[in-house]
């Protein structure tokens, strides 16, 4: 029967509440601040890599392609700061995580068979 009694809701309300703060939390401390670079060149980061994997180049291409890139669209004091990103993102590339630049499986099984 209803008795309009809400404390134990409540209480289960407040409890889930201050766990997922505390995981939030956890959570945040674990994986730092943004990286405000990455932040800024986000697009042509994920456009550069993109371009490598479409085009399917090589490692020599890549480096070319990477190198031009820079020097036309990004500001002389960060263009090595840019280059490191961009070749960090290129060699950390797997079928895990390739969503994040927007390529597709079959994509990234072409480009591969290239790279390697």
């Amino acid at each position: 029967m209803e008795l309009n009694r809400i404390e134990l809701l409540r209480d289960v309300f407040v409890w889930a509440y201050e766990r997922s703060c505390l995981r939030y939390s956890i959570t945040r401390k674990e994986l730092g601040d943004p990286d405000p670079f990455r932040m800024r060149y986000r697009n042509a980061i994920t456009e550069t890599v993109t371009r490598i994997v479409r085009g399917c180049m090589d490692k020599t291409a890549a480096i070319t392609w990477i190198r031009e890139y820079a020097r036309l669209s990004i500001p002389p004091e960060d263009q090595a700061h840019f280059i490191e990103a961009v070749e960090r993102d290129i060699m950390s590339l797997h079928e895990g995580n390739i969503a994040r630049h927007r390529i597709h499986q079959v994509e990234y099984e072409t480009w591969h068979k290239t790279w390697h």
